[in-house]
């Protein structure tokens, strides 16, 4: 008979590959809508974003505004900095959400994506917690943190330590300091089903988007208010 140490020890083990898993599959997205190469100008590259600086989301639910503060994860900062910047955030989907949980945004468009994520971002430890309201990247292994993004819609504060592929937790970065409403209100109902439905014959992703899940939230843009 297991000990209960062994007992608990192996209930958190699954539970950490679960949650894993849950950010890993966001990298797996089969879909290349542009034939073109996508090139990010070195200007943007080279940002580095400001010690603390306060953006905001203008999504089809409503805005929520949130406070990003470099000294939390630097180049994770500096990545989203650049972002914004590059106006990547534009009618970007809300492709993931989970009661509860999290809500995850990105790009389903692996042209766009890749791009980003050959520019290496390098790992780095969690100094702010993911509690809810903060945001953080998704990531994939080590060394993997690209254009994905997720915001914690409770404490979760496991994602701080949680460890697989070499990497140990999700760096949290910026919190909402208004407007966190509209971030629960997000529409969550579809869980994981726009990206895991998507397919290489699909030629205009977002117009199958708003055929097939027309509840599907979107983030319309994002822009510095304040730095």
């Amino acid at each position: 008979m297991l000990s209960l140490y062994s007992s608990n020890s192996q209930k958190k083990a699954i539970s950490n590959i679960i949650i894993f898993a849950f950010f890993l599959l966001c990298f797996f997205i089969p879909i290349n809508a542009n034939d073109n190469n996508q090139i990010i100008p070195p200007e943007i590259l080279s940002l580095k974003a400001p010690d603390i600086f306060k953006v905001k989301f203008e999504t089809t639910k409503g805005e929520f505004k949130i406070k990003i503060e470099r000294k939390n994860s630097p180049l994770a900062v500096d990545r989203f900095y650049q972002l914004v910047k590059a106006n990547y955030f534009t009618n970007i989907p809300v492709y993931r959400g989970v009661k509860n949980f999290v809500i995850q945004f990105g790009t389903l468009d692996t042209n766009i994506d890749n791009v980003w994520s050959s520019h290496l971002l390098i790992d780095e430890p969690v100094i702010m917690s993911n509690k809810e309201g903060t945001l953080s990247f998704a990531r994939a292994g080590k060394n993997s943190r690209g254009s994905q993004l997720f915001i914690n819609l409770k404490d979760n504060a496991r994602l701080d330590t949680v460890s697989y592929g070499e990497t140990l937790g999700f760096p949290a970065f910026g919190e909402v300091i208004d407007g966190m409403d509209i971030v629960r209100s997000i529409f969550t109902g579809y869980n994981d089903e726009p990206r895991m439905n998507l397919d290489s014959t699909i030629s205009d992703i977002n117009k199958y988007l708003k055929d097939r899940f027309p509840n599907l939230d979107y983030i319309n843009k994002v822009y510095i208010i304040s730095e």
